[in-house]
């Protein structure tokens, strides 16, 4: 497809990219995938993917956070290191951060401070939150509508909700980011039915690299591994089911991702 794509969330930290990291981002340049945002999961990973960000400060940049699987390791002086982290030029946004009540790897109450105190910090930097829910919709509204006075912006990173949770995010000014599942026919009915009604100026794409490899992507990769390199199927995808041309949604969701995340022009 034509038109530059911005993936805002790839794991290029994961362990299995380790050996193949600059193919990875190769293979997702010549697909038109220029520039992509490396997602950080907790204090160790957020500083890889600082550092993976720094060594192509062209084409990637990084999120800091601990998203709420790593809620209960946290240990004193883990906000003073995110902050800091937050202070390098190539760090763009909170997070991952959130709650998920379908996998509780972490204590709730945990997972709900760790959540209110990033947001705190996301206030203080002024940069937007990269957002994850699962399972806990009313506990993670009312936390960010608590909160959201004082944030520039936030996205709901891997959206796969309906329409219900859809009216309830751009209620509350957040962006919504759309991976593979909505590739999914078995898991991403509620999300296929509620992609039309993301507004334009709210939309961002990105692929969860490693994870969720669309289902229908053709052939599959051997490795079964997610990379950024899809993330064309995905937009196809999206546009399809909204009635756009793959080339306007490009256009759409790469002005978004640059505005949200302040990356220029």
């Amino acid at each position: 497809m034509n038109g530059e794509l911005i993936d805002i969330g790839a794991n290029l930290a994961h362990q299995s990219f380790a050996d193949d990291l600059d193919e990875v981002i190769r293979r997702a340049a010549a697909a038109g995938v220029t520039r992509q945002i490396v997602t950080g999961a907790d204090l160790a990973s957020s500083r890889a993917a600082a550092q993976i960000g720094a060594a192509h400060p062209a084409a990637l940049w990084s999120t800091a956070g601990v998203h709420p699987h790593h809620a209960h390791a946290l240990q004193a002086g883990w906000r003073e290191e995110l902050h800091a982290l937050l202070g390098l030029p190539g760090v763009v946004a909170v997070g991952e951060c959130g709650l998920d009540y379908f996998r509780d790897f972490s204590p709730r109450p945990a997972q709900r401070a760790a959540f209110a105190a990033q947001l705190e910090i996301a206030a203080a930097v002024a940069k937007p939150v990269f957002l994850h829910q699962r399972e806990a919709h009313a506990d993670f509204t009312a936390i960010l509508a608590e909160h959201r006075p004082g944030l520039i912006g936030g996205v709901a990173h891997c959206f796969t909700g309906g329409a219900g949770e859809l009216e309830a995010y751009l209620e509350l000014g957040l962006s919504i980011g759309v991976t593979g599942w909505v590739c999914d026919e078995r898991r991403g009915l509620a999300l296929r039915e509620a992609v039309p009604h993301i507004p334009p100026e709210r939309l961002m794409i990105e692929t969860d690299a490693p994870y969720l490899l669309p289902r229908d992507l053709r052939p599959p990769p051997k490795s079964r591994r997610n990379e950024p390199a899809f993330l064309p199927h995905i937009a196809r995808t999206v546009a399809g089911i909204r009635g756009e041309s793959p080339e306007a949604l490009a256009t759409t969701t790469t002005r978004n991702a640059l505005r949200f995340f302040r990356l220029g022009s």
